[in-house]
């Protein structure tokens, strides 16, 4: 296997026999020190901005930090762990010191998969790797198959989402060491459950960025992303960071895949896409086991998904569907501002437009923006798309946080809870939501003067006009209470209702796995059918060479008449009635091949 110092450009790269290799690009700089173990050595300045080192008889954990000509002390960009936070010294890693103990995991196929999307630090009261460990046998026997964790990379302070994250190589520090993340993915592996990692490349944090120093020509200076500059992937040397990394993280962490955030803000005009190299380099390299390389997109776009004629994905596997969180959520809370606008006529029949088809909009004027967005999507495979009721950035996205189950009550939220988890797309869980967790998610920070106000004041602003929050006063992200109010509340699950929603969540997902899943594994595109539409009614069918599903929800005041629907009750939601009654859902399965 090729060793992870030979993918990675920057950093520090240590040997067996104690050797390290410091590189670091520093086009910015006349000269680089590298402090290491509290000495001094002077960095061999290479072409084009790069300096290099090689130090001998270093021990795993040594402590280094870079020395500009000026005096200013940096931690390393390409750190893979830190001390302790994003200014401190950088710590050299051992690779290989961690023992694997199911290193035969060969990974799930992506058919399988229910996704349960984590944040580390509100998971557990500890807020740790080792902390959340105890809670994968749980998950594992309720059926979930995939942990999707938030963002990793060190970011400033102990608490944050980890979209601002700096050093991109480096397991945020307050969740533990970068063996103590091993740990985590081994056990899961021993569980079944396979661990992807939610990547950012599309800007850095305000707080611990010492690129721009370093190498101002790291950032496009004529672009802007909305959470910070927009970065230079024509640039060798910037190109090489961001695309080592994601490599770097599957091979160094056997992760079973990644999620791009907002891939919309990755803006290259090179021959061939960063998106695209990224993608084709991790298949190339790792052959030994299925890799899922998910998306989020807003441009609603499928051309980083085809499928070969096999249906193997040779880019993407999938992409993260907002138009089905935002569809549903206006179809069981009739909330319309912001966003919502583009969901509020006829939500219904958008859900079963976008079950059948993939996306809502395919081409079509939003009318937030008024402007065309996305295009057709009908030849997907249903497993190209990744649906959630709620995660981290719809719950979050609130002033106060809540979850859908307060907004809209428990048995309309059971109904789309059950449309996701028994639909062919792919689905999402977001923490808590297995047994009905009512504490909020909020957006909580850890910075500090200046930043902090305005983190604050921005805060407040960008709820201006949002859905359901006018006149709602916005918790600071920097009280700590803030991120305590966010923690998983793990008594609710031995309550009664906690119980329920459990077994609930047990029930489907055994449903999904005997009558779903067997459908999806040569699902090709053009599969779904909207049946019907109404007011608080739809019903969508799925052909696929192995059978036929077919789903039926009613949540209007009047009852529908069912549509001639193939197959078997799967599942009934309070009963099997005809006709079908407000708040209420039938699932029907035909088996053997379609006709």
């Amino acid at each position: 296997m090729e060793s992870n110092s030979l993918l990675r450009h920057w950093g520090a790269d240590y040997a067996a026999d104690g050797t390290v290799r410091f590189r670091l690009w520093a086009s910015g700089q006349n000269a680089v020190t590298l402090r290491l173990s509290g000495k001094d050595f002077a960095m061999k300045a290479l072409e084009d901005g790069w300096f290099e080192l090689l130090a001998t008889s270093v021990s795993p954990g040594a402590e280094y930090h870079f020395i500009l000509a000026d005096g200013t002390k940096v931690p390393d960009p390409a750190s893979l762990a830190q001390k302790a936070d994003v200014h401190g010294p950088s710590v050299v890693v051992d690779p290989d010191a961690y023992h694997w103990q199911n290193a035969a995991w060969k990974g799930r196929p992506w058919e399988e998969t229910v996704v349960y999307e984590m944040h580390f630090g509100t998971f557990t009261p500890e807020g740790t790797f080792r902390a959340a460990m105890e809670k994968l046998a749980g998950l594992a026997g309720l059926g979930i198959t995939m942990i999707e964790v938030l963002p990793l990379s060190q970011f400033e302070g102990n608490r944050g989402w980890g979209y601002d994250g700096v050093l991109l190589y480096a397991p945020h520090s307050a969740y533990g060491t970068p063996d103590d993340f091993k740990a985590f993915v081994d056990a899961a592996h021993g569980y079944g459950l396979s661990v992807v990692l939610d990547i950012v490349l599309n800007h850095f944090g305000p707080e611990g960025n010492y690129l721009p120093l370093l190498s101002p020509d790291f950032f496009d200076k004529e672009r802007k992303t909305p959470w910070g500059a927009g970065i230079a992937y024509n640039v060798d040397a910037a190109r090489h960071y961001i695309s080592d990394a994601p490599l770097y993280w599957l091979r160094e962490y056997r992760l079973d895949g990644l999620r791009f955030d907002a891939i919309d803000q990755i803006k290259d005009a090179s021959d061939k896409h960063i998106l695209v190299e990224i993608a084709e380099r991790i298949r190339s390299k790792i052959t030994d086991r299925p890799i899922h390389l998910t998306t989020e997109d807003c441009r609603n776009v499928v051309f980083l998904h085809p499928r070969d004629p096999d249906g193997s994905a040779p880019l993407f596997t999938g992409e993260w569907n907002d138009d089905f969180h935002n569809a549903v959520h206006v179809f069981i809370t009739g909330e319309t501002h912001a966003y919502y606008q583009d969901f509020a006529d006829k939500p219904g029949k958008l859900i079963a437009r976008i079950l059948a088809e993939g996306f809502a909009y395919q081409g079509e004027v939003s009318p937030q923006s008024g402007e065309k967005r996305g295009v057709n999507s009908s030849s997907q495979p249903p497993v190209a798309f990744v649906d959630f009721i709620q995660n981290h950035d719809q719950v979050g996205n609130r002033a106060r946080g809540e979850r859908l189950i307060e907004l809209a009550g428990e048995d309309r939220t059971r109904l789309l809870f059950t449309t996701l988890l028994l639909s062919p797309h792919i689905p999402l869980m977001f923490m808590g939501e297995e047994y009905g967790e009512t504490n909020p998610f909020l957006f909580f920070t850890d910075f500090h003067g200046d930043l902090a106000k305005a983190v604050r004041e921005g805060r407040a602003q960008e709820f201006e006009g949002h859905a359901g929050h006018e006149g709602e006063s916005v918790p600071d992200p920097n009280d700590p209470q803030t991120f305590a109010q966010s923690r998983l509340d793990w008594r609710k699950p031995q309550s009664e209702q906690g119980k329920k929603w459990l077994e609930l969540t047990r029930e489907l997902l055994t449903l999904r796995q005997k009558y779903v899943v067997p459908l999806l594994f040569d699902a090709g595109g053009n599969t779904g059918k909207v049946i019907d539409t109404a007011e608080g009614f739809f019903a969508v069918s799925w052909t696929f060479p192995q059978g036929t599903l077919s789903v039926a929800v009613n949540i209007g005041e009047t009852p529908r008449p069912l549509p001639e629907l193939p197959g078997d009750i799967i599942y009934a939601w309070p009963q099997a009635a005809q006709p079908l009654q407000k708040n209420a859902i039938i699932v029907r399965v035909a088996s053997g091949v379609a006709k």
